[in-house]
């Protein structure tokens, strides 16, 4: 099928997770994965986005960076949630507890912000300590087209490296079932494996295409901003300085990427659309794969579940899951 044929984009998004895929449509936030025991156990969040409640988050740009910060938000949390579920039902399956306790919420809390850490210190900071070893900070323009080069090579090593984990490849299928199945919502096709499997999985608004608008828009919005800093307070800007003041416009970055994200969307049949988004489609051949049928059927429970529609796979209640008696601890096991 081609999932272009419909040209209208739909309020329906989603992010792939441990074993799973979250799904966000309307007010409902929806996360389906499946345990070791081949069990779909889903989560139902009740959302009202935040531009819903405060009319001033609903302008241009201060929109796209409030919606990013709170999918950042919801991402982490169903981050959370998919590895809980996997704990658990580790532990349920060795030693017959359920409950993870503080120590295991600790950890996944503490490899968040130090994942965040790295992710500022790498993809920020040390391009431009590379683009400063060379001697550009004299020219604004070559200098942050030198650390943007060096930001997409680190961009790109980093997701062709994470690929080859399978682990992380198994995320990657997921992320593939999920542009499936929203592809299928649009395209007005049932909701079914079938249906999604002949679909692609390289979806013009996908956070891997935000990415790449990011490290592009970066370079023009931080050459204007150095430029600026020199008028105001005259060379030589230092390191600290050019990483204070990047940071600082951030906000504005992921906010305008996003409007531009959600502009392709609306328009991927235009022509020119057509060729502008042709880079993020590259990129998302290393951050999807395809999915197998038991993947789909994960992300189309999640995606009826959004939607507030019956699924034709049975699946568990999160709550009700996790409340049932484990099961004997296996012999042996401490």
């Amino acid at each position: 099928m081609d999932e272009s044929r419909r040209s209208e984009d739909l309020p329906v998004g989603g992010q792939a997770v441990i074993e799973g895929v979250m799904m966000r449509a309307q007010n409902r936030v929806v996360t389906a994965v499946r345990t070791p025991e081949q069990e779909i156990v889903v989560r139902e969040q009740e959302h009202v986005p935040w531009s819903s409640r405060f009319r001033i988050l609903r302008l241009p740009i201060l929109r796209g960076a409030v919606t990013f910060l709170e999918m950042m938000i919801i991402g982490m949390q169903t981050l959370n949630f998919s590895a809980d579920v996997a704990l658990q039902s580790e532990r349920r399956t060795l030693t017959g507890t359920q409950e993870g306790g503080w120590k295991d919420r600790l950890a996944l809390a503490a490899t968040l912000v130090a994942s965040l850490g790295i992710g500022i210190g790498v993809f920020f900071f040390l391009p431009l300590a590379a683009a400063q070893a060379t001697g550009g900070e004299r020219d604004a323009v070559s200098f942050n087209l030198l650390a943007g080069l060096v930001r997409m090579t680190l961009l790109l090593l980093y997701l062709w490296g994470i690929s080859r984990w399978d682990e992380i490849r198994r995320v990657f299928e997921y992320h593939g079932a999920e542009h499936k199945s929203i592809f299928t919502l649009e395209a007005g096709a049932d909701l079914t494996v079938d249906e999604a499997r002949g679909f692609g999985r390289l979806h013009p608004r996908c956070g891997t295409s935000f990415l790449l608008i990011v490290v592009l828009l970066s370079i023009l919005v931080f050459a204007g901003v150095d430029s600026a800093f020199v008028d105001v307070f005259g060379p030589p800007q230092s390191l600290l300085e050019r990483f204070l003041t990047h940071l600082t416009v951030l906000p504005f970055i992921s906010g305008l990427s996003f409007e531009l994200l959600k502009l392709s969307g609306r328009k991927r049949n235009h022509p020119l659309t057509r060729l502008l988004i042709r880079p993020g489609l590259w990129l998302q051949r290393i951050t999807t794969k395809e999915p197998s049928d038991d993947q789909l059927e994960v992300a189309l429970v999640a995606l009826h579940c959004a939607l507030g529609k019956p699924s034709p796979v049975a699946f568990c209640v999160w709550d009700e899951w996790r409340q049932r008696p484990a099961p004997a601890a296996a012999a042996g096991g401490s």
